[in-house]
């Protein structure tokens, strides 16, 4: 009787060991996410639910650039385009508002009320 449940056993054994497999590819070197790639998400803010201000960093060395995009459900703007700006050590962008998003949200008031802010 053990031997007609023992395929029975690896079967379910390995239906158990497919997500865990997965999940640690996720979060080691193997699964790619620990690669340090030409794009990063250095600030984010929230307008509304579907809405959002978001700064990337793109590019390596000399040719790094950091894009403010206007992210909704249904599109992706890029709103404005500078060189990268020095980070608060010891917060992570994701948590705490950027100067970058704060000098942003001037050069868009100033955009709004008709004057054209230079870029860097």
């Amino acid at each position: 009787m053990t031997s007609s449940l023992l395929p029975f056993i690896w079967f379910v054994l390995i239906l158990c060991l497919i997500p865990a497999v997965l999940w640690l590819l996720k979060r080691t070197p193997l699964g790619g996410s620990a690669a340090t790639g030409v794009m990063r998400l250095v600030a984010q803010l929230p307008i509304s639910p579907n809405q959002r201000l978001i700064t990337v960093e793109v590019g390596q060395g000399d040719d790094r650039r950091w894009l403010v995009l206007g992210v909704t459900g249904a599109q992706i703007n890029t709103l404005y385009t500078m060189a990268p700006q020095a980070e608060a050590e010891g917060k992570t962008a994701a948590t705490t508002p950027s100067a970058t998003v704060a000098s942003f949200a001037s050069m868009l008031a100033a955009r709004l009320k008709g004057e054209t802010p230079h870029a860097r």
